[in-house]
């Protein structure tokens, strides 16, 4: 994998895009006026690009650029802050001051939504499992503007950490986190714009019973899973599930 800028950089764009480079210990390269094509056909990988306002990763195995972008976060977030609710909130049951474990961080949509519910005194940790979507998402949390101050705040405050999420349960305090929470990759796939960008980056390990007895231990008051409707996981370790007839998943918990 290498760094380099979109087309006629600016001075702070290769400051970036260097400092990039340093970060995830790549080289650099000084981006010519070719298309990224180009240069992943010379080098054989995949390529970050530095742009004005966001940083992209294009991929071999795929023709769309990966970026960080609340998606759906946005319009829950604006719905949550009308006075609504959600079924994501619903099976978490969180309010304010809360805290909130998100064990498969993905691109941090609901670790959004989490954050602005659980407020300034609350606090969201996200763990991603692969480091370049670990520093893309905790960039973009750092620098995207909404345009609203509130979400802003709120995706900066979010605690992002690259680990894998069972080796950081195991080392986590007993009761540390109000809820703790997975979403990981669907035993059946399920087309979807928020997913497609990073199904070749995301882990795929399967939920295992060690896994959900660390995450009753670090959770105070629930465990919430988001799966499949056809998913044998909600069986195998007895979660309750809230059934929506019209949705291709659900969410389920299990109550401490």
């Amino acid at each position: 994998m290498i760094v380099t800028t979109s087309l006629r950089p600016t001075q702070e764009m290769l400051k970036k895009a260097k400092q990039v480079a340093v970060d995830l210990n790549l080289p650099f390269i000084t981006r010519d006026k070719g298309p990224i094509s180009a240069l992943q056909g010379q080098y054989g990988c995949d390529v970050f690009v530095v742009g004005s306002n966001r940083l992209s990763l294009y991929q071999l195995a795929t023709d769309v650029p990966m970026f960080f972008h609340p998606n759906s976060a946005m319009f829950k977030v604006k719905r949550i802050m009308k006075g609504d609710t959600s079924p994501f909130l619903q099976a978490t049951k969180l309010t304010e001051k809360m805290s909130f474990l998100d064990c498969t961080l993905g691109l941090a949509s609901d670790s959004i939504v989490s954050s602005v519910v659980v407020g300034k005194y609350g606090k969201v940790v996200g763990i991603e499992g692969n480091r370049f979507l670990a520093y893309i998402v905790r960039e973009g949390l750092k620098s995207w503007d909404s345009g609203l101050v509130e979400i802003n705040e709120a995706m900066q405050r979010i605690d992002v950490v690259h680990m894998d999420h069972l080796d950081y349960l195991r080392n986590e305090k007993t009761n540390a986190f109000d809820v703790v929470y997975f979403d990981p990759m669907f035993e059946l796939k399920i087309d979807s714009d928020g997913i497609n960008p990073i199904r070749n980056m995301a882990i795929y390990r399967p939920l295992d019973g060690e896994t959900i007895e660390e995450a009753k231990r670090v959770a105070k008051s629930r465990v919430v899973l988001k799966d499949h409707w056809k998913s044998t996981r909600f069986d195998q370790f007895n979660f309750n599930v809230y059934k929506r007839t019209t949705s291709p998943f659900h969410y389920a918990s299990i109550e401490l």
